[in-house]
């Protein structure tokens, strides 16, 4: 399943690309009022982009497994929840993109939220269609509110805040438990980035600046607190192979710091644009990690 927002991530990356990248700084700064031209190449390249992910989802993905009735399931309980979280990250993501995309176009800030900062609900909750007539998955509600949650984490700092102070991130790193079952989370390091739940980890990172304004701590300094699990070779705790694996299940808490790219001063636009999508991606730092059973570890570095 993860492949699948792979696409999505991929799609939405291309999104911001096309309307960002360029020779001209003066084409990468946003339009301070409605430039139609641009405002049309924004919904013509995104409904196009959107269009063809979801035909090669259904024809690449999803053709592979026999079709269904709509019908829904509760996932709630598998992977620790990392595919939930899976879920707040892609859209929250696609929603940075959307508005993004829409603040560039000269698009007033009412509309950015409504119209670019749902992409990502949006898009998401098509796939989730898809789902619900596949046989081997189903309509998760689940899903669903975990993608409201990504949306709503970035609306609301805008609402609240007008900036994004704490923000979505991602790290990995390969694990063992790739080699054990690599057909269900992925053989090499680049399935297993987007398939191995348990070397992902997903952060919120909090921009220290922005909440104590008056210090003089650096404008890209955050602190970051990060989810991940280890031990899953499954979904649950289950016979795999008529071989009942037993797996020791845990979730990870970690504390560590980051750099927002997006506050690193630069005059070049196409550096803004490059910090911007590389965002997306938590610094390795430092981290002090926690499974709620065992002391607290130490990390020299986290990826």
């Amino acid at each position: 399943m993860q492949r699948r927002y792979t696409l999505v991530l991929i799609w939405g990356l291309l999104t911001y690309a096309v309307c960002a990248q360029t020779k001209t700084e003066a084409f990468l700064t946003p339009s301070d009022t409605l430039h139609i031209p641009r405002r049309n190449a924004v919904i013509i390249t995104e409904a196009t982009l959107a269009s063809l992910t979801l035909i090669g989802l259904d024809q690449l993905w999803y053709a592979d497994f026999p079709r269904s009735k709509f019908k829904t399931i509760d996932d709630t309980d598998e992977w620790l929840q990392m595919d939930k979280l899976g879920h707040v990250f892609s859209s929250y993501q696609l929603g940075r993109v959307g508005a993004n995309a829409l603040n560039w176009a000269g698009v007033r800030k009412k509309d950015q939220l409504i119209y670019g900062a749902t992409l990502g609900f949006g898009f998401l909750t098509a796939v989730e269609i898809f789902d619900g007539y596949s046989d081997e998955w189903g309509f998760s509600w689940s899903d669903m509110a975990a993608n409201g949650l990504g949306t709503g984490l970035y609306v609301g700092q805008e609402l609240l805040w007008n900036e994004q102070r704490i923000t979505m991130k991602y790290s990995f790193h390969q694990t063992q438990y790739a080699n054990q079952r690599p057909d269900k989370l992925g053989d090499g390091f680049f399935e297993e980035m987007l398939k191995d739940y348990n070397g992902q980890t997903y952060w919120l990172s909090a921009n220290l600046h922005s909440f104590f304004k008056e210090s003089h701590l650096p404008k890209w300094l955050n602190l970051a607190l990060g989810y991940g699990a280890e031990g899953m070779l499954t979904g649950k705790t289950e016979n795999v192979d008529n071989l009942f694996i037993t797996q020791n299940r845990r979730r990870q808490f970690y504390l560590s710091l980051d750099v927002d790219l997006s506050k690193i001063q630069t005059n070049s636009r196409v550096l803004r644009t490059v910090f911007d999508v590389l965002n997306v991606i938590k610094v390795p730092f430092p981290a002090f990690s926690y499974d709620g059973k065992n002391s607290i570890k130490f990390h020299y570095i986290y990826f």
